[in-house]
């Protein structure tokens, strides 16, 4: 092992954490390098709980659909429906399945039974409502928009009735067609009611805005902050399908860029209302340019941490995960001349990782890229330790 790595690993436990920071961020982001692993969320559920209990974190915010995650939120909050129902319907990405989330939701509501309101935890999706495969219709965020300010504002300063909306938006499968993904032809995201509803979204969102003082009187600040969520996700969709419909070459690394700017726009609203603890894979977090390859060609883009971070400064901070073993899916013992390998030789089987003084100790002598058999599973880029502020490492993943 080269001399110094050890001390610079400790406990994993919030207090460590935080002994690496110089001050307590507003959104503390743990990155993932692989989906779908309880053992990893298993470890975020603890460290959320000790950041509860010693830090005064309130709120986490995981790499789900933002508008789904409102029926998380009032379940925790108010006990509103059942777990069962909840975790069907209110985590996107088919991770209301996990053991994992399912446990942290069953104690977030726990905890806040009996308490007041500014004392109970808050849950929050930060993606859009987005897959892969495709997009939402916009419907959901555009009418809950319209909605709340047609109930709180005189009906001649709205820019459209909802019947409008509803004519313009047509059938929801219009714009979910997966289709659309593979050919731009498919997609509704250039049509004329597409335009139209990009403008109608925008004076929506610039009433909600110039009505504050009254909304916020006759609601309360959660309801006004929902409402802005509504016309973030709303003008977010439009413009996600209309790069959809693009043809150019930019096409996919202009929908890469207008996810994390979503994303990005969800953390910092989240991080006005006090500090949260940010979950998502690494990529999403991170703060360098992200790249990936889609359709055979390279993409690069800002993702949401670096977008957050040039805002925040010190007071975001980003701890990457990474892992020895992920044996069930063919990834086996680093090789030594990794930072993987290098990491797997501490005696812990866990540790959070000092990332400058990792790679300070590393000097000069700058390992070798681990390259994994599984696309799944991203290892660390050796030549951007610094880049995190701290490396959470787990030596074994073991299957769910």
């Amino acid at each position: 092992m080269a001399t110094g790595i050890e001390d610079t690993a400790h406990a994993v436990e919030a207090a460590a954490v935080m002994r690496l920071l110089p001050v307590r961020p507003r959104l503390l982001a743990l990155g993932e390098p692989t989906h779908g692993e309880d053992a990893l969320l298993d470890l975020r559920n603890a460290l959320f709980r000790e950041l509860v209990e010693q830090e005064g974190y309130r709120t986490i915010a995981i790499e789900s659909d933002c508008m789904m995650g409102l029926v998380v939120d009032d379940y925790v909050t108010s006990g509103t429906g059942t777990l069962d129902e909840v975790m069907e319907r209110g985590i996107s990405h088919g991770w209301g399945t996990s053991a994992a989330n399912r446990e942290l939701v069953r104690w977030m509501r726990a905890h806040n039974a009996g308490r007041p309101a500014p004392e109970r935890l808050r849950f929050a999706g930060f993606d859009g409502p987005l897959e892969i495969s495709g997009a939402a219709s916009p419907r959901q965020a555009l009418t809950a928009l319209h909605g709340y300010l047609s109930a709180r504002v005189d009906a001649d300063l709205l820019p459209c009735t909802a019947e409008t909306l509803d004519r313009l938006l047509g059938a929801d499968d219009r714009w979910s067609d997966p289709a659309a993904m593979r050919d731009p032809a498919r997609s509704v995201g250039q049509s004329a009611e597409a335009g139209r509803l990009r403008l109608l979204a925008d004076d929506l969102e610039a009433l909600l805005e110039e009505r504050a003082p009254h909304l916020i009187r006759a609601t309360s600040r959660d309801d006004w902050d929902r409402a802005r969520l509504y016309g973030r996700t709303a003008t977010g969709l439009l413009r996600y399908h209309h790069w959809m419909a693009d043809a150019s070459p930019a096409r996919l690394t202009r929908l890469a860029g207008v996810r994390d700017q979503m994303m990005a726009d969800n953390l910092l609203a989240l991080a006005a209302r006090g500090p949260a603890l940010v979950h998502a894979h690494t990529s999403h977090l991170q703060r360098r340019k992200s790249t990936m390859r889609m359709g055979g060609m390279p993409l690069e883009w800002w993702g949401a941490g670096a977008l957050v971070s040039t805002r925040l400064g010190e007071e975001y901070a980003v701890v990457a995960t990474a892992l020895g073993t992920i044996r069930h899916q063919g990834v086996d013992t680093p090789p030594p001349d990794t930072v993987e390998g290098l990491l797997y030789a501490l005696p812990e089987d866990r540790s959070v990782i000092d990332a400058r003084r990792l790679a300070t100790a590393l000097g000069g002598t700058r390992p070798a890229p681990r390259v994994s058999p599984w696309f799944g599973y991203a290892p660390l880029d050796p030549a951007h330790l610094a880049d995190s502020d701290g490396i959470l490492f787990v030596k074994d993943v073991t299957r769910s």
